[in-house]
């Protein structure tokens, strides 16, 4: 076939793909990553401050997780433990609406004039293409988020501070960094995809197994404590095999160290820490994302599946 021959065929599968967009699938998971989010943000922020913790001095030093908390709290309360929140949100919220979208477009797509259901390596490399595609979207949110985060109170003075907020920190990135600071982590971002995919390929699977066994329809709509257990396994199974790649994405994104790329990160991180530094903050990771991600999925579910109900009976 010729280069415009592939390219025709390439466009052509695009646009079916998104014949199967529904914009239900977008609302639910923007829901269920804005209420998660708000929920469980304070957690988050403790997970980024020990994936820098590299014994820079500048930064505030923690004993635990508990600790760590306190100290923010007595440092600068509530409005402490909600730094970076505004783009936390934006960013959770656009992308698991984003991923949700674009999973089930593709998902839908592959299975489209098929009777048998996808294997386990299709449910991850769809995953991983919804993914990337939502990536290219976030990044620079990903980035400001972190950057906020990564302010010390105890450290700088209030009327020092290098960002004011959200579009700020977003200006201020693209205006002394250009388009490459607003898209730092990306590399190791992309990597990251594998997580969502595991997750999305572990959830998926572990659904259809459990209505296998139940003896219900494959499609047939779990309870809340059934999404919730089929999430909290799906979740700790991704998390257990990609957390080291969130740890170099965030020494990338921080603006008080500089690396040559994800390499080097890598190098430092071994060198000066060995395999611990890699999972610094899995702790508090474990315990925001396990529930995070399952008040994600009890939302999305509910309301895609009351929003496709509305839509069926429309027909």
């Amino acid at each position: 076939m010729t280069g415009q021959g592939q390219s025709a065929s390439g466009s052509s599968a695009w646009s079916t793909v998104f014949r199967h967009v529904r914009y239900e699938n977008l609302v639910a998971g923007v829901s269920g990553g804005v209420l998660s989010n708000l929920a469980l943000h304070p957690l988050d922020l403790v997970k980024i401050r020990f994936a820098v913790s590299d014994g820079l001095e500048l930064r505030p030093k923690y004993k635990g997780v508990l600790h760590c908390l306190t100290t923010i709290w007595k440092l600068d309360g509530l409005r402490g433990l909600y730094q970076g929140v505004t783009p936390n949100v934006w960013g959770a919220g656009l992308s698991w609406g984003l991923y949700f979208f674009f999973y089930n477009a593709i998902k839908s797509y592959k299975t489209e004039g098929r009777t048998e259901r996808l294997e386990a390596t299709e449910y991850l490399i769809s995953a991983a293409e919804a993914g990337a595609m939502t990536l290219c979207i976030t990044n620079p949110l990903w980035v400001t988020k972190t950057r906020l985060m990564l302010q010390y109170d105890g450290v700088v003075n209030a009327s020092q501070r290098q960002y004011k907020g959200m579009f700020d920190t977003l200006l201020k990135i693209y205006k002394y960094e250009g388009v490459r600071g607003l898209y730092k982590g990306f590399i190791p971002g992309l990597f990251g995809t594998s997580h969502g995919a595991l997750q999305f390929m572990a959830y998926e699977l572990l659904k259809l197994k459990y209505n296998q066994h139940t003896n219900r329809l494959p499609e047939a709509q779990l309870s809340t404590v059934e999404y919730i257990s089929v999430a909290a396994l799906s979740k700790i199974f991704a998390v257990a095999a990609t957390y080291p790649y969130q740890v170099v994405r965030a020494r990338l994104q921080d603006q008080h160290m500089f690396y040559n790329g994800v390499l080097d990160v890598i190098t430092k991180t071994w060198r000066k820490e060995g395999i611990g530094g890699f999972y610094k903050g899995i702790a508090p990771n474990l315990i925001r994302v396990t529930p995070a991600c399952c008040i994600t999925f009890v939302v999305y579910e509910n309301i895609s599946h009351f929003l496709l109900g509305l839509r069926e009976k429309k027909k």
